[in-house]
């Protein structure tokens, strides 16, 4: 069974709601986008469900496409086990869509809405009848937490959690 795999049926079984700490905003939407531009390296975890506890690692590159947006791209890792991964968000009106991997019609999620407030991106992700959100929480220029919840039962439930350093600074696995 892929990483993947593991995750897309974690993401199916289970959900997350977070409460994320405010530190100064970015002056606008661009700024934001262009500081997750460059390395990006950390551990996580699967936080609830088959998988629970189940730590990993990532290294990923971000770009900023065209317009408002990000691209991120690289490799997650789970003992001798790597999957590539990829999401690409852009800003469409007022909202953001784009596609984790290669989206719903692949193996992947879509990004079907999303706002920006300050240092935090919040997006819904679609799969069929998985909905849910993904954070990412700019929590300094050099350290950004992804939160990821499922949607079950009318309410949102954590299900994985990582945390990325610029350069590999401070690494830590996802806790709080």
């Amino acid at each position: 069974m892929s990483f993947l795999s593991s995750i897309t049926k974690t993401l199916v079984s289970t959900g997350l709601f977070v409460s994320l700490c405010v530190i100064p905003a970015f002056a606008s939407e661009k700024a934001y986008f262009e500081n997750v531009q460059g390395k990006w390296s950390g551990s996580g975890e699967i936080v609830a469900g088959k998988y629970k506890n189940t730590r990993f690692s990532c290294s990923f590159t971000g770009h900023a496409p065209v317009g408002v947006g990000m691209d991120i791209r690289g490799k997650c890792r789970v003992g001798l086990f790597s999957q590539k991964m990829s999401a690409r968000i852009t800003k469409q009106g007022n909202s953001f869509s784009g596609t984790f991997l290669d989206g719903a019609k692949g193996k992947g999620l879509d990004i079907v809405s999303g706002s920006l407030r300050s240092n935090r991106l919040v997006v819904g992700i679609n799969r069929k009848k998985l909905n849910g959100t993904m954070v990412a929480n700019l929590r300094s220029r050099n350290k950004m937490r992804i939160t990821i919840s499922v949607r079950a039962n009318n309410r949102l439930v954590p299900v994985i959690g990582l945390t990325l350093n610029r350069n590999g600074v401070n690494k830590t696995a996802f806790a709080d």
